[in-house]
């Protein structure tokens, strides 16, 4: 595969090797994500797409290789350095504070430490979430799924992340709740975030990623746009199961 480095690249992940005791799940996988870019990590369950978000978070900090953000060295910083150089994680099963109210999870984390000149405010996210403002002052635990979702998005964006990482960011969600999530990306996107993004909706990733990565037990198998993806219908079966 070609080597994807540019002077503009927000993150290099270049050869990492990440294991969870003896057993080893990311065997020398490298992908980048330019700055304004959206990318999208795709695969079958079980091949290490939720590992690479956390070694890039340094939650399960991969044992060679390079994660450089923002031109920075990451491998062997702890997590919470990692996220203040500028990461917004949306984790898989959204682990918003359950005893906290809507307002309070907004604000926990929230912050302009980079100095973004167009930050993410309360009126901002009630904006792109009505559904949030309406429910401003319950409890995180009484939300359903997609309201959680919804509330672990605008968390994420409260700290102004220069790179936005959502893993399975439509999982188990109902249709409407989807599109509104999928309609949020896309916003975000003409705003120039950069996304990293894990969903397994390939029509919905292709009209709004710029390229995608396809991992396969560990390993970056494919790569390309959008276009490239939708041309190769074989790629999407063998790797994707669909």
């Amino acid at each position: 595969m070609a080597d994807t480095r540019t002077a503009e690249n927000l993150l290099e992940i270049d050869g990492i090797e990440t294991c969870y005791g003896l057993s080893q799940v990311l065997f020398g996988l490298s992908l980048s994500v330019r700055s304004g870019e959206m990318v999208a990590l795709m695969g079958r369950n079980g091949m290490g797409k939720t590992t690479t978000i956390r070694s890039i978070m340094g939650m399960t900090p991969a044992r060679g290789g390079e994660i450089r953000f923002a031109g920075e060295k990451v491998r062997s910083l702890p997590s919470y350095k990692i996220a203040k150089l500028g990461i917004g994680l949306v984790p898989e099963g959204r682990q918003i504070f359950p005893n906290l109210t809507v307002y309070e999870n907004l604000v926990a984390a929230s912050g302009n430490r980079l100095g973004s000149p167009d930050p993410w405010t309360i009126d901002k996210i009630h904006a792109l979430f009505p559904r949030l403002a309406e429910r401003t002052d319950n409890m995180g635990v009484t939300l359903s799924g997609g309201e959680q979702q919804m509330l672990a998005i605008g968390r994420a964006l409260m700290t102004n992340p220069k790179l936005l990482i959502l893993d399975e960011a439509t999982e188990g969600l109902a249709p409407l709740i989807r599109e509104e999530i999928w309609s949020c990306l896309s916003m975000l996107k003409g705003r120039g975030q950069s996304v990293l993004v894990i969903d397994k909706n390939v029509a919905n990733l292709s009209k709004i990623a710029d390229r995608h990565y396809i991992i396969e037990r560990g390993r970056a198998v494919w790569t390309g746009t959008s276009e490239q993806l939708i041309a190769e219908p074989d790629l999407q079966h063998r790797y994707l199961g669909i």
